[in-house]
């Protein structure tokens, strides 16, 4: 679920919590409202974390032959940007 998909069933959720005003025999239309905009909120919490830790690869590499005198070793951070539009 993209973070836009989160954001339109967290409307969604809130449109059949709050504005819709008729009842349907057997459903609780408030009920699943909620259910939906907790289930977009989760959604969207997911999205975020994806997006600040998927994004962040540390990768050790050695450039130059380590001595044993001086263990160095250099760090370098990849930023992949893969992900779909």
């Amino acid at each position: 679920m993209t973070i836009a998909g989160s954001i339109i069933l967290i409307m969604l959720g809130a449109i059949l919590t709050w504005a819709v005003d008729f009842a349907v025999a057997g459903i609780d239309i408030q009920v699943i409202g909620v259910i939906l905009m907790v289930g977009g909120l989760a959604g969207l919490l997911f999205g975020i974390w994806r997006l600040t830790t998927v994004r962040r690869a540390a990768t050790i590499t050695t450039a130059a032959p380590v001595d044993e005198a001086t263990t160095s070793r250099h760090v370098y951070e990849e930023r992949r940007y893969t992900d779909p539009i």
